[in-house]
């Protein structure tokens, strides 16, 4: 399988009144065209700044970023980014907010094309019917959902998310996890999500990289065994328990905690 993201070797470091502040020091992950990975590790270790670097918003100290091919030295239109805050502007309507990346890659696009394009994505998520709305009038949940859509609308090579459900309730959060599998179940794309929610990091991923404190490096991968068409009663299974105890005890590691043995 081809990788779509190569990140070799990257360091980085900001700049602060104090000195040089190291986040990142020889990073090394693949993520597969098509697979989804999800990034996890202790508080502080750099996991946004990785998200940054693939989006080509900033440039590594050291090391190469590359995608599809072609290094990273500049932003990346290709690349669909979905935040903790949906970030959509309150001036447009749904329908337009999800058009909006279209506007900017393809200004060429018909307009009829847009609008068909964007409805077909917020059907798929359970909106359709709210594209006049502003986003006052929607729910939290619900403008993470139309935030989703605006992320690929344009068909980007690889969709960031940086804590994208983390400000939700448990039950929504739960309900988007299975709108994301059933997404790219009909939308297939290449995703990279940062969380601190490890059964997050299970119910989407294919593959779970932990990093290691900051500095960070890639500590361990986790290889996701769960069926492909999964639901949420999966993360209550035996499988499902053993990777999560296996990801706590890499996190207890990354943060220089004992791992408990068990007989």
């Amino acid at each position: 399988m081809t990788n779509l993201i190569e990140i070799k070797g990257v360091t980085h470091a900001y700049q602060t009144k104090a000195g040089p502040l190291p986040v990142l020091d020889g990073l090394d992950v693949s993520v597969p065209e098509g697979e989804f990975c999800a990034v996890v590790g202790p508080s502080g270790c750099g996991k946004s700044t990785l998200t940054r670097l693939v989006a080509g918003l900033m440039k590594p100290d050291a090391g190469e970023v590359w995608l599809h091919g072609e290094r990273v030295t500049s932003p990346r239109k290709t690349v669909g980014m979905a935040f903790q805050n949906p970030v959509l502007l309150e001036w447009r309507t749904i329908l337009e907010n999800v058009i909006l990346p279209l506007e900017i890659v393809a200004p060429s696009m018909p307009r009829a094309q847009r609008v068909d394009r964007a409805e077909a994505l917020l059907d798929m998520v359970g909106l359709s019917g709210f594209e006049s709305k502003r986003p006052s009038e929607l729910s939290g949940g619900m403008r993470q959902r139309a935030s989703l859509c605006r992320a690929i609308v344009h068909k980007p090579d690889v969709l960031i998310m940086d804590e994208p459900f983390g400000a939700l309730d448990n039950f929504t959060r739960e309900d988007l996890w299975q709108t994301m599998r059933d997404l790219r179940a009909k939308e297939p794309f290449t995703a990279v999500l940062i969380t601190h929610d490890l059964r997050e990091s299970v119910f989407l991923g294919d593959q779970v990289v932990v990093l290691s404190g900051r500095p960070a490096r890639t500590q361990y991968i986790l290889d996701v065994t769960l069926p492909e068409d999964r639901t949420i009663d999966v993360l209550y299974t035996p499988q499902a328990a053993e990777m999560l105890h296996d990801l706590r005890d890499q996190i207890k590691i990354a943060q220089g905690r004992p791992v408990e043995e068990t007989s």
